[in-house]
Formats: structure tokens, sequence, C-alpha cells
């Protein structure tokens, strides 16, 4: 099965207070492998990039209203005249508040809604097909059956008389 991906580059705004932030740039990722997560990559100056993974429904929810708990929340919200959506992600190693453009998310999440319509997700999976090669007869399951459910010779000989 051929899988589809659904990028998107674009730079995002670590808040760091109510009047500063700093560019960091991030690749959006849809798999249709992994057909119910996001994936956000942050390039953020080292060695090694920052890699969030969650439900792409959260983020659907979050561009319209606030959604979320715990390590990850989202809402859409206007500043300075635009539109934007915040997520707020927190780990073991801290906390960052981003900022996102709305229209280029929004963009983003329909091209994956396209590839993969909401409640069509474990389709992709492909779980039918994993379980109908599980539970398919095969002919060591009649060799089975046969040694199984043979007639011992004691059963064959005891209406005889």
């Amino acid at each position: 099965m051929q899988h589809t991906v659904v990028e998107r580059e674009l730079e995002l705004k670590l808040v760091l207070s109510p009047e500063r932030s700093i560019p960091v740039p991030a690749r959006l990722a849809y798999r249709t492998d992994d057909p119910y997560a996001v994936h956000i990559t942050f390039h953020i100056g080292s060695d090694h990039p920052v890699h969030w993974t969650f439900a792409r429904e959260l983020l659907v929810e979050g561009v319209f209203r606030p959604c979320g708990q715990g390590d990850v929340r989202i809402w859409p919200t206007k500043y300075e005249g635009r539109s934007v959506v915040l997520m707020a992600l927190s780990s073991p190693d801290g906390d960052a508040l981003l900022e996102a453009p709305s229209p280029a998310v929004s963009a983003w999440l329909e091209r994956t809604l396209r590839v993969v319509p909401p409640g069509s997700e474990s389709g992709q999976l492909g779980i039918d097909d994993g379980l109908a090669g599980l539970l398919a007869r095969t002919p060591a399951d009649d060799v089975w059956l046969r040694e199984r459910f043979r007639p011992s010779s004691d059963e064959s000989s005891e209406g005889q008389g």
C-alpha cells in the first residue's frame, strides 16, 4: 500500500512575552500511514530538531475553538489584526507557546482532510486486511481439523456388536 505525505513549511513564532517573540522554522507533516496524527518538527538552531506528534482532530478543533488539556492545548485568537492559532506545548524539558498563522494552518489541514476525510482514518491502517490474513484458513488448518476430529478406534467400534 502506498502512503501519502502532506507537508508544509512555515514560520512559527515562539512567544517569549507579550512584547517579544522569535521566529521558529517548522514543518507540518501528515502521513496516511499514521492517519490520526499530525507531526510538527521545529528547527530551533540545535543539532537535533524538536518533534511533536498529537491528534489531527485536536488541531482541527483548535483552529475554531480552545481545546486540549495537559501537554497540548490549542486555541484561535487575533493578534495585531491577524488570525493566529496558539499552541501551548508542555514537556518535562519545558513549556513553549507557539503562534502559527491561521490561514496557513487551515489550508494545510484542509489538504490532509481531502486525503483522509474525518471518520475514514481506520481504513488507512489496513486492520481489516491484517485480520483477514490472520483468520484466513490455510491447508494446515485442514490437517489439524482432520486430526483433531478423527474418531478414535475405540469410538468407531462402539456401536458394533
